[in-house]
């Protein structure tokens, strides 16, 4: 793990010698399962490391500390950007939101192996679960990576967020554009100005970037609409 913890200091991220156990057992963990279920199309444990790890951890560079703080990761599949930014702030209270079974079982074996507290796995559509009391508006951060376009992904993060919260939007180098049709719908959903900040990890290329949303009043209630209404109709 001396690639992560000296890559993640170039970031400013310290992390301990626990910290790196728990990566390091996320790592195995990720190509063990990763042999007989799509979980990542990444397998070497270099680029895991950076492609995953430090990629999911740079949201700290926009969240700040979420020690005490809510966080709900929509789409999670292996866990990102989620179980790193727990592993990073161990009290935060983190959900995981999660449609395939398969990925779940594969989140629940990891909570339970790197023993993180305050972990929720859900195995529901954003769509569906966006209209659960229990849920929605009751997060200060509703994050994403990689699920869908911005325009469609807002739909899914902003009725999680409560109003002073933030929706959090991992994306690649069609990010501008993204966030320029995302507008329109931003705005119906209760949220603000984008905030944007690009990225540039090790041994990448392409640049990253990450789309900072305030949430500023709240979502009419109407949104999310049915499940496969977004992708097919976007705001």
């Amino acid at each position: 793990m001396e690639n992560l913890a000296d890559s993640a200091q170039i970031f400013g991220i310290q992390l301990s010698k626990l910290q790196l156990n728990q990566f390091s057992i996320y790592e195995n963990l990720l190509v063990d399962w990763n042999r007989n279920m799509n979980l990542t199309a990444i397998r070497d444990p270099q680029e895991i490391q950076i492609r995953h790890f430090l990629d999911a951890l740079t949201c700290s560079l926009v969240t700040g500390d979420l020690n005490g703080r809510s966080l709900i990761d929509i789409g999670s599949g292996a866990g990102f950007p989620g179980i790193p930014l727990k592993i990073l702030y161990p009290q935060l209270k983190l959900t995981l939101v999660e449609s395939v079974k398969k990925k779940t079982r594969f989140l629940q074996t990891l909570v339970s192996e790197i023993k993180l507290e305050d972990v929720k796995i859900v195995a529901d559509r954003a769509e569906v679960l966006g209209h659960n009391p229990i849920h929605r508006e009751q997060y200060d951060w509703a994050a994403a990576r990689a699920v869908a376009d911005l325009q469609v992904l807002v739909e899914y993060l902003l009725p999680f967020c409560k109003v002073g919260g933030y929706a959090l939007a991992q994306k690649g180098e069609n990010a501008i554009n993204e966030t320029a049709f995302a507008a329109p719908a931003i705005h119906q959903l209760g949220g603000s100005s984008p905030t944007t900040i690009q990225l540039h990890l090790p041994t990448v290329a392409n640049p990253h970037f990450l789309i900072t949303i305030p949430k500023i009043s709240s979502t009419p209630l109407k949104f999310p609409r049915r499940v496969g209404v977004p992708s097919k109709r976007p705001l």
